[in-house]
């Protein structure tokens, strides 16, 4: 063989090998990349469910229901305000063993909502972070029934395919969809929401499901 030849290809083998070096790495790196901008918008997903939990518990503890209503919610905060209540004894119970609420004044739902955040905006609540174009969460309301009795409940959630539609930075849109379903069919299989959700319409409680991991 010819030295010349016999340069050219080790020339092409080592490129062969460089280019699946990169592959490796690449397959290695993407799903790593995935999960951390996954996390990154589902932590301001969950700031934003957790602001209405917030909101819709305080229109509970005012209505003694929830709302399925994002506008009645946002009125709500804009407008009410909650009484601050102290515990005090009963001064006709001589067995010292009573106590009753004292309302000491009251306070406006949007200032308890806001406590410590010079950029929180009501408005903003109902709308899915990185969203594109802009949707709101879903919201739902009523009750279920529990020993006889009518329990409030409420809903509030999004899929992957809401703040996960756009492709985060070095994701072509296929790889990006892709890697989104595959992690939608891997929570479906193990009976999980695929997406993020607080409250829940078939049980009692007020709970993220990332509180449930």
């Amino acid at each position: 063989m010819k030295k010349g030849l016999s340069i050219v290809i080790n020339i092409a083998l080592f490129a062969i090998i460089v280019l699946l070096a990169v592959q490796v790495v690449k397959s290695i790196q993407a799903p790593i990349k995935f999960n951390h901008e996954q996390k990154t918008r589902e932590t301001k997903v969950v700031e934003r469910l957790i602001d209405i939990r917030n909101a819709e518990v305080l229109y509970k503890n005012a209505t003694n229901q929830y709302t399925n209503s994002f506008d009645t919610l946002i009125r709500f905060c804009q407008t009410a305000e909650i009484p601050i209540v102290k515990i005090v004894p009963d001064p006709t119970d001589t067995t010292f063993t009573r106590t009753i609420n004292d309302t000491i004044g009251f306070v406006k739902v949007m200032d308890s909502l806001r406590a410590g955040r010079d950029n929180f905006n009501i408005n903003d609540i109902k709308w899915v972070p990185f969203s594109q174009p802009q949707q709101h969460f879903e919201l739902e309301a009523g009750t279920i029934l529990r020993n006889g009795i009518n329990i409030p409940v409420f809903e509030a959630r999004t899929p992957y395919e809401v703040y996960l539609a756009t492709p985060g930075a070095s994701f072509s849109e296929k790889e990006w969809n892709q890697r989104r379903d595959n992690a939608k069919a891997e929570k479906e299989s193990i009976n999980r929401y695929a997406g993020m959700k607080v409250g829940s319409m078939e049980e009692a409680t007020t709970d993220g499901n990332w509180e449930k991991l």
